[in-house]
């Protein structure tokens, strides 16, 4: 097709919308005061540092042309959609203009699988490379790894990119066949494994020479999509502890299946995604991530699902009663973690606050425990009763009761003038 700049970059950006993985957190490639942008400094989609600055990424496609036809993909090779190819200037000239305008920080590259893997990879390497080398570009760079790409050409994407990542898409391989019959979990998980030894050797490399060229210094990161095929929560964050464990991941990313695709047969029958899944999937990946618990502590074989009416964090503690009350005088800060209502910080304070004398509700409100939660679950000084006296059914209808409703001060004022 023959299209403008303008309509390239409509039709591309909106091809990108559903991949949910760009955070920008874990790179610092500085300027070295001759070039443009900053990954230490860097704060068109929002993304989050590691420090939870929010800053603006350009998320694009190179090609929305794809030789796969993957059943949940809005790129489908069978659909009939306006399809077109960026040119490598055209992304760089793209990015250094958004920049320059203080639009973006940081550009977001993923694509279709055009020609075959090592084209597209190469096509995208080169964005990066004419990016940092001829353009002096400093600022945060993502770029996807394509699967089946040749490893050399993944390695020279490194050395130009702060991430790399390469998306699971579907947790199972069973159900990915299903789905994608052309993808398998070889042919992902070999890019993921090789980046995470190149990773790993590149930490060496540079503690010996210190001017060895970075390797992904912001790590690799994945995305799984969840409710387009009928895995639990227990096999997802399963897949996930062993991708942070065998792999070395930054990130899982979890994307509620969106249906974009809802004539092939294949896909569950929704309207809306499960973002309310989503969410507490991401709570239970912050719990693994954050708070030391294990998968298997916050789902099991006899629980496969989260509960979607309370946190996983909150679900934990009613399962395990034995464990509760906590004598927050006492406990060691990994029991502390656990306390619903009580956040890192507010466990780091707990046990530096004690060293001085015995904390109190009033202390721990002052320190920010959120006390309409963690009343039931800790003793203290006055609090000497918690889940002892309340069964775990009971405390689950207290956090769940609504407030009694206020009038608002606009009906007030109505009522008011009224009277009146």
């Amino acid at each position: 097709m023959d299209l403008n700049l303008h309509e390239k970059l409509k039709i591309l950006a909106n091809g990108a919308k559903y991949d949910v993985s760009c955070s920008s957190s874990g790179s610092s490639r500085s300027n070295n005061g001759k070039g443009l942008g900053n990954t230490i400094a860097a704060g068109i989609c929002h993304s989050f540092t590691e420090d939870g600055r929010c800053i603006s990424l350009l998320k694009i496609l190179y090609s929305n042309q794809c030789m796969f036809d993957c059943a949940y993909c809005i790129n489908r090779r069978s659909n009939d959609i306006p399809r077109t190819t960026f040119t490598v200037k055209e992304i760089v000239d793209l990015t250094i203009n958004f920049y320059r305008r203080n639009y973006i920080e940081g550009l977001f590259l993923s694509s279709g699988v055009f020609r075959n893997p090592d084209h597209t990879m190469e096509q995208m390497a080169l964005v990066a490379k004419e990016l940092r080398e001829k353009e002096k570009f400093f600022g945060y760079i993502h770029l996807k790894a394509i699967p089946g790409a040749h490893p050399d050409i993944i390695r020279k994407a490194g050395l130009y990119a702060d991430r790399l990542s390469v998306n699971i898409e579907i947790p199972t391989e069973n159900n990915l066949k299903f789905l994608a019959p052309e993808k398998n979990y070889q042919g992902i998980f070999q890019p993921m494994n090789f980046m995470s030894e190149k990773i790993a050797e590149n930490k060496e490399e540079r503690k010996k020479f210190r001017k060895a060229l970075p390797f992904v210094p912001a790590g690799q990161s994945t995305q799984l999509i969840i409710g387009a095929s009928p895995e639990n929560d227990f096999q997802i964050l399963s897949l996930a502890t062993n991708l942070y464990k065998n792999q070395q991941l930054k990130r899982v990313y979890y994307s509620g299946y969106t249906p974009v695709n809802d004539y092939d047969k294949r896909l569950p029958a929704i309207i809306n995604p499960p973002l309310i899944r989503e969410n507490r999937l991401y709570q239970s990946d912050w719990l693994m991530r954050f708070y030391k618990f294990r998968s298997d502590e916050i789902v099991n074989e006899m629980h496969p699902n989260l509960d979607l009416e309370i946190d996983p964090k909150l679900s934990f503690a009613l399962r395990n009663p034995g464990l509760f009350p906590v004598d927050v005088n006492k406990a060691d800060y990994e029991m502390i973690l656990r306390i619903p209502g009580i956040g890192v910080k507010s466990a780091q304070m707990i046990v530096n606050a004690r060293r001085f004398g015995k904390l109190t509700s009033y202390t721990l409100k002052k320190i920010g425990v959120v006390m309409k939660r963690a009343q039931y679950f800790i003793t203290c000084n006055e609090l000497t009763s918690g889940l002892r006296d309340f069964e775990p059914e009971k405390i689950r209808e207290k956090i769940l009761e609504k407030p009694k409703n206020k009038i608002n001060v606009y009906d007030s004022l109505q009522l008011k003038l009224f009277q009146e």
